[in-house]
């Protein structure tokens, strides 16, 4: 028979609502963050060395990402006493940089029969039948994709990577901007590209002193605060 086509929500992309039990509790998802960002990760299982970091890293900021009005939200292949066997060891015994006694409190989602990792698109056979891979998925407050992000099963994450991303969306719906590479907090960022040839014409030879243009199609300003 042939393979039914895999598929996974795009960016754009209302979220895949689902309930799941947590180790805090029920959720209902995407009813349960309305209003809110979602960074919303799975990792591929848990008494893992990489996930263990990946998790500490994550706790350690969680107060950070929710100054941006973001929750955490993680999943994983196992039970739900599997989760918490791994995170009370996690508190109690793990020592990693600087991080000890670190308690995960955001929700990980049991999912021992693969329905929200196959909704989502964790699931990819050519690195695993049974594992998620580390997907990343941030969702905004409307419940839309706005960012996906894939690492192998072999390969941490980047935690400040994904809190610049969710940084720069943010700035982005707030002022109509766009962000340049590497940009960070404090960066110019990339004025909308003009519309008609007249605004094209006017934003070159109309120099505004906020606005500094590398040529028509590309203009740059300072970071709104």
């Amino acid at each position: 028979m042939c393979e039914q086509p895999r598929s996974l929500p795009l960016i754009g992309e209302k979220a895949p609502s689902f309930k799941a039990r947590t180790t805090q509790g029920e959720i209902d998802f995407p009813k349960c963050y309305e209003g809110k960002w979602v960074v919303f990760f799975s990792h591929p299982a848990d008494f893992t060395p990489v996930c263990t970091t990946e998790f500490m890293t994550f706790a350690s900021m969680q107060a950070e990402f929710e100054k941006r009005n973001c929750k955490l939200l993680g999943l994983s292949i196992d039970s739900i006493y599997a989760h918490i066997a791994w995170l009370r060891t996690i508190k109690e015994k793990i020592q990693y940089k600087d991080m000890k006694g670190v308690e995960v409190t955001f929700p990980v989602i049991e999912d021992l029969k693969m329905e929200v990792s196959k909704a989502f698109g964790m699931l990819q056979p050519g690195a695993s039948t049974t594992q998620a891979v580390r997907a990343v998925f941030l969702i905004d407050p409307k419940g839309i994709v706005r960012a996906i992000l894939y690492y192998p099963l072999s390969n941490g994450r980047n935690m400040d990577e994904v809190m610049r991303l969710l940084i720069a969306m943010q700035t982005s719906d707030q002022h109509g901007i766009a962000t340049p590479a590497n940009w960070k907090p404090g960066d110019d960022v990339i004025v909308p590209p003009p519309g008609s040839c007249g605004v094209a014409k006017d934003r070159v030879e109309k120099a505004d002193p906020d606005v500094k243009c590398l040529d028509w199609f590309m203009c740059l300003k300072k970071c709104p605060k």
